[in-house]
């Protein structure tokens, strides 16, 4: 990651003890009802600075002024949707912000469309409707994940592939694959 400072600490944890009091989350969802479940799984969890904003537009503008360690997005929001959002959250000029990891909530889970998140920039997938369990999972999943953020032409965001074989020696697939 870009972020040198990781603000998770463990001194006034909540449930699982692995989130500090000084994790700032935004919450990016068009249904206020599911922003309060989130608000509330979040604050059991010991975290206490949740902001919350109702479309991506919203979560641009927050940001310009609100530094967070994590986002929580919704897919399916007007006018700016959680794809679009990221993707231009991660071409952001300031990189600690274009790094910050975004946990993508949505109720369409299919192969397709989560190919879809994961070209965007996502950091990880949950599908709707979650448990409480499965958003504590997927949040210490996402924070304690140490994954290069790439920049490139058609790409921004974290590193793609999710595992590294350490025996493997030869050329790098992609370009094995694409060469002559």
């Amino acid at each position: 990651r870009l972020v040198e400072d990781c603000p998770i600490v463990t001194e006034g944890v909540g449930m699982l003890g692995f989130i500090g009091r000084r994790l700032r989350v935004l919450i990016i969802e068009d249904n206020q009802h599911f922003r309060l479940l989130l608000r509330t799984v979040l604050g059991s969890m010991g975290v206490e600075t949740i902001h919350e904003a109702h479309d991506g537009e919203h979560a641009l503008a927050l940001l310009k002024d609100t530094p967070v360690d994590l986002l929580i997005v919704d897919w399916k929001m007007t006018p700016l949707d959680g794809l679009s959002f990221v993707r231009k959250l991660r071409r952001d000029a300031d990189p600690v912000k274009a790094a910050v990891p975004v946990l993508m909530v949505t109720g369409h889970a299919d192969d397709h469309l989560l190919r879809q998140a994961r070209d965007s920039g996502i950091d990880d997938v949950l599908a709707k409707p979650l448990s409480a369990k499965d958003l504590i999972v997927r949040i210490s999943g996402v924070m304690s994940r140490s994954v290069p953020f790439i920049r490139c032409e058609g790409y921004a965001g974290p590193e793609r592939r999710r595992c590294r074989d350490p025996a493997f020696t030869g050329l790098e697939r992609r370009r094995r694959r694409n060469s002559p």
